[in-house]
C-alpha cells in the first residue's frame, strides 16, 4: 500500500532541513579552511616542541577571557611581537616556533628540525586567515655543527626562507644580543605552546610571559651536571614558565634577542626548576657566516 502524498511530502522536507542543519558531512572536525575568519582570542630533561594541533583562534574584536593563561602569562597585544614566527608540520599543526632575525631568515631550536617547514609570520590566531600574515616555505636549514641530544647544547638552527619578507607592523625582524645575559633581567618569551603541564591544553592567541633571568650559579643548582654556557636559565618562583609547543620561541630582554626556547622539567612551571634557554649572544659570528655564504 502506497503511503498518502502528505506524508511522502512531510518525510521529504524533514530530511531536506536536517541536511541544511547538519552540514556538509565530507567536512572533518576541527577542520579550519583558509578563509575561516580569525576566531577569538614554557620529569626529565624535555625539549619544548609540540606534536599536537591547535585549537583554532578566537574573535580578536572580543573581550577575551584571560584567566587560561601560558603558566601565568597572558595574551600578547596584537603586534607587540613582530618577530613571532610559527614553524608547522602541516597548515593546521604547530610544532614550534621561530624568530625572524632578517628578511630572509628565521632562527629557532636546533632540535625542531624536519625536512620541511611551513613558516608562518604576520599571526596573532594561530588558525584562519590574517590579512598581515605571510605562509612561506624553509628552503634550507643549518642546525649548529655542535649541536647535541639529548643535552641540547648549541640548540639553534637557521633556517632560510623561500623568499624576503616586506618589514610592516606585524612583520619585522629583531637585532639579536651582542652582550651575555645579565641575572635579574626581565625578559618577554612568546608562543603558542601549551597553557597548561602535565595536561595540554593550547592556546587561542599569542602568549606573552615575564621571566626573570636566573645566575649561572643558580641555574647549574637548579639542573646540576645538565648546564653549560650555551644556556641560561629564567622563571620565577610563581611558576611563570615557557612549555611544549614554545620550543624556538624568542626571549626578548631590553628589545633585542637574547635566546631561544630549549627545554625544561615536565610538567612545566615547578618551583626551583626554571625555563632553560640557548644562549644566542656568542652565536653571533656563526649567524652572520651562515647568512652571508647561503
Amino acid at each position: 500500500m502506497m503511503p498518502p502524498v502528505g506524508f511522502l511530502w512531510t518525510w521529504t522536507l524533514a530530511l531536506l532541513m536536517s541536511v541544511l542543519i547538519m552540514g556538509d558531512p565530507g567536512q572533518k572536525n576541527g577542520a579550519h579552511p583558509e578563509n575561516e575568519a580569525c576566531l577569538d582570542q614554557g620529569s626529565p630533561q624535555q625539549d619544548r616542541s609540540s606534536t599536537d594541533p591547535m585549537e583554532p583562534c578566537q574573535d580578536t574584536n572580543t573581550v577575551r577571557d584571560t584567566t587560561d593563561r601560558i603558566l601565568q602569562g597572558i595574551e600578547c597585544q596584537p603586534r607587540t611581537q613582530p618577530w613571532q614566527a610559527a614553524l608547522f608540520l602541516k597548515p593546521d599543526r604547530l610544532f614550534c616556533g621561530a624568530v625572524l632575525i632578517h628578511p630572509q631568515w628565521v632562527i629557532t631550536a636546533a632540535h625542531c628540525q624536519k625536512p620541511n617547514y611551513i613558516v608562518v609570520l604576520g599571526r596573532y590566531c594561530l588558525h584562519g586567515s590574517e590579512e598581515s600574515q605571510k605562509i612561506l616555505s624553509g628552503v634550507q636549514s643549518f642546525p649548529h655543527p655542535n649541536y647535541t641530544r639529548p643535552a641540547h647544547s648549541n640548540d639553534l638552527m637557521l633556517i632560510k626562507l623561500n623568499t624576503k619578507v616586506s618589514v610592516s607592523k606585524s612583520i619585522r625582524p629583531i637585532n639579536i644580543s651582542t652582550q651575555a645575559p645579565t641575572a635579574g633581567t626581565t625578559c618577554i618569551v612568546s608562543g603558542w605552546g601549551t597553557t597548561s603541564s602535565p595536561q595540554v591544553h593550547y592556546p587561542e592567541a599569542l602568549q606573552c610571559l615575564n621571566v626573570t633571568i636566573l645566575s649561572q650559579k643558580a641555574c647549574q643548582k637548579a639542573y646540576p651536571g645538565e648546564i653549560n654556557s650555551s644556556m641560561f636559565c629564567a622563571g620565577d618562583e610563581q611558576g611563570k614558565d615557557s612549555c611544549q609547543g614554545d620550543s624556538g620561541g624568542p626571549v626578548v630582554c631590553n628589545e633585542v634577542l637574547q635566546g631561544l626556547v630549549s627545554w625544561g622539567d615536565i610538567p612545566c612551571g615547578q618551583p626551583n626548576r626554571p625555563g632553560v634557554y640557548t644562549n644566542l649572544y656568542q652565536y653571533n659570528q656563526w649567524i652572520n657566516s651562515i647568512i652571508k655564504n647561503n
